[in-house]
């Protein structure tokens, strides 16, 4: 095949990747000429930011524990308003996505430095892109302001990272990578690191599942969602994310197991119209066939694989199929709500993915 014209545009960061390179921080958080930092986490978590705080004595200015999924307005305005009290130079953003989102959030207005510890695989470390949630709905949207500055990747923080979390939390990195190899501006660059990243994490996550404490794995995974977050940040999505932003923002499911839920149904309404990418996507998951690889990847490891296992309802779904119909983002197939509502009815239900 050969080498099409294309545009990359590289994102600054800067990634300490290892094992204990926690270590790091309090050199991390000078490299950004930052003096205080605010610890953001979510309740679950407020003993890691507390030891992050102990870690950085004088230098931290404060903990805010209240991240939640989906990033609500008035959480982010309230945050900005007490990294502002608290003369607050950096924040530093530990944990999954709803976390980073909650930082990103802060920096959009702000302009405050973000430094990234994440403790699962989202990948939304790696990218531009913010999402806030109003009304029930959930805006997206992307400036590089919002971008961390620098990424700290320690395995060790994952080790405690339950073994069914791993899984999802992996297939949602897959998905990032997935839908970079057939977005409208994929280029080779992105394109290998999408088929090494979902390879890492179809390679980790069995193990994981066999051995939650397995650290080879644990930073496999984390390798890989580093690649596919930096797909995610540099390319644009198709159906899968705008219909998990539809299910997420406006049905309040859970981020993760949104994703994992639907990406095969994703993949094969798209098969047809991106078939290198399917066999990239295939490779990659050590199977002959991209959609059945995925959805057998999350069933064969205990991850759900119906949304009606998460909380979603059947009387929902026409409104989610219009919801995403309305204003869908670029897709290599044209979309069409009867369609569209087909695919969801196979993810409700929780059937093996097949072409709609």
């Amino acid at each position: 095949m050969p080498t099409p014209d294309f545009v990359y545009t590289a994102r600054a960061a800067r990634v300490v990747f290892g094992s204990g390179s926690l270590q790091h921080l309090e050199r991390e958080v000078l490299q950004l000429g930052a003096m205080r930092a605010l610890i953001l986490c979510t309740p679950e978590q407020r003993s890691l930011g507390e030891a992050i705080a102990a870690r950085l004595g004088t230098r931290a200015a404060g903990i805010f524990d209240r991240a939640v999924m989906h990033v609500p307005l008035e959480l982010a305005i309230e945050a900005r308003a007490v990294a502002q009290q608290l003369n607050a130079d950096c924040a530093i953003a530990v944990g999954g996505g709803s976390t980073i989102g909650l930082g990103k959030a802060i920096a959009l207005d702000s302009g405050l430095p973000i430094l990234a510890v994440p403790t699962t695989y989202a990948g939304s470390e790696m990218t531009p892109i913010f999402g806030l949630t109003e009304d029930g709905l959930k805006r997206t949207g992307t400036d590089l302001r919002v971008l961390p500055k620098t990424v700290i990747y320690d395995p060790e923080l994952t080790l405690t990272l339950p073994a069914p979390m791993s899984v999802t939390s992996g297939i949602n990195a897959i998905a990032h990578a997935a839908e970079g190899l057939y977005s409208r501006d994929a280029n080779p660059v992105i394109s290998l690191m999408a088929e090494e990243g979902i390879a890492a994490l179809a390679r980790a996550l069995p193990k994981i599942v066999e051995q939650p404490l397995d650290l080879e794995a644990r930073s496999d995974a984390l390798y890989g969602a580093w690649l596919c977050g930096h797909v995610l940040g540099s390319v644009g999505m198709a159906l899968h994310h705008k219909l998990c932003h539809t299910l997420g923002g406006s049905f309040n499911l859970p981020h993760a197991q949104t994703h994992t839920i639907v990406l095969p149904h994703a993949l094969a309404y798209n098969a047809a119209a991106a078939p290198h990418a399917m066999s990239r996507i295939a490779r990659a998951v050590g199977h002959d066939n991209a959609t059945t690889g995925i959805y057998e990847l999350a069933r064969a490891n205990g991850a759900p694989v119906a949304l009606k296992d998460i909380g979603m309802e059947a009387g929902d779904l026409d409104r989610a199929a219009q919801i995403a119909s309305a204003n869908p983002y670029w897709n290599p197939r044209e979309i069409d709500y009867a369609s569209i509502r087909a695919l969801l009815q196979d993810a409700f239900d929780g059937v093996p993915p097949r072409q709609v």
